[in-house]
């Protein structure tokens, strides 16, 4: 950070937020979100132009991960794609603390966010959790934040891509699944959606002659995906004599899919949200990876030949 014009905390910013959302009860934008912090949390001109090395906007990282922690923690919700909205716990929240949150009840909204998105929450030490140092080595530390900005980053994904027309998601796919071996070069993929697909998005020839395929539907639900929407896409593999087949969706899978085609002869691979997001992710598909962090260690061997 530029130390001649460092930003305010996270605190105004989750204070500004819950504001701007108080003013519109129907909810709004996240782009419109992150234009209102720069009055809403008195930035000045220095402030606003400062950027990270990806040259986006520090203070509009700030706001991205704001409407994150809130969300999470159940003072902001997301009705409809794209769009951001105060929930009740959220409009108490701005109720007790008009006029800005304290450090103390800034560090529980982080620290409650941090529980609730860690699959393990790390260990505290005794006494206040908000105030006392960490307790882990540094590099688990960076694990941790490297952790907490993926999943941060592959909300945002999926929230892109529900915004995006359905032709972005199958080209995504396809995109994706080249990305992972799929195909012997760059012109493989084929996207078949639209009117008529009969229930395939897209087939990927795994050799030149395409001698040999698979077939992909891909799916923006936000309810889980169940056994018979896996069953008609085996039926349309069938209609065309297919044993490969790829299944992503946005969502989740229901238990009776996932057994469904664990029991098929089929070769079918489902592939939830979740997992959809963190091979986006690996494989740099519509994100990019803008920083490199050397750890320095101590070269035991060089030492061992004294």
């Amino acid at each position: 950070m530029n130390e001649s014009h460092p930003l305010p905390p996270q605190g105004p910013f989750l204070h500004a937020i819950l504001s701007h959302l108080a003013d519109h009860p129907e909810g709004d934008r996240r782009g419109n979100v992150h234009d209102a912090m720069p009055k809403l949390v008195g930035l000045t001109d220095a402030q606003r132009m400062d950027r990270l090395a990806s040259g986006e906007p520090r203070y509009r990282y700030r706001s991205g991960w704001g409407l994150t922690m809130l969300k999470a923690t159940g003072y902001v919700d997301s009705p409809r794609t794209g769009i951001w909205r105060i929930t009740a716990p959220g409009r108490e929240l701005l109720a007790r603390h008009p006029n800005g949150f304290d450090d103390r009840t800034a560090k529980q909204i982080i620290r409650e966010y941090q529980v609730r998105s860690e699959p393990t929450p790390a260990p505290q030490p005794s006494g206040d959790p908000t105030g006392q140092p960490s307790t882990q080595a540094p590099e688990e530390r960076i694990d941790d934040a490297v952790g907490e900005i993926e999943r941060a980053v592959a909300h945002e994904l999926l929230e892109r891509i529900l915004q995006a027309p359905p032709a972005f998601f199958e080209q995504l796919v396809l995109d994706l699944l080249q990305k992972l071996g799929y195909g012997s070069g760059a012109d493989d993929g084929l996207r078949l959606g639209g009117v008529g697909d009969g229930g395939i998005d897209g087939v990927i020839n795994l050799d030149r002659l395409g001698l040999e395929k698979v077939y992909v539907q891909a799916k923006r639900w936000q309810g889980a995906v169940g056994r018979p929407q896996v069953q008609a896409f085996l039926g349309a593999l069938a209609g065309r004599h297919a044993r490969k087949g790829v299944f992503i969706t946005t969502s989740t899978f229901t238990k009776e899919a996932k057994e469904y085609s664990g029991q098929i002869s089929e070769t079918v691979v489902l592939i939830d949200g979740t997992n959809l997001t963190r091979l986006m992710i690996e494989n740099g598909v519509a994100v990019t990876h803008h920083r490199v962090v050397r750890l320095p260690r101590i070269d035991q061997d060089y030492f061992d030949t004294v």
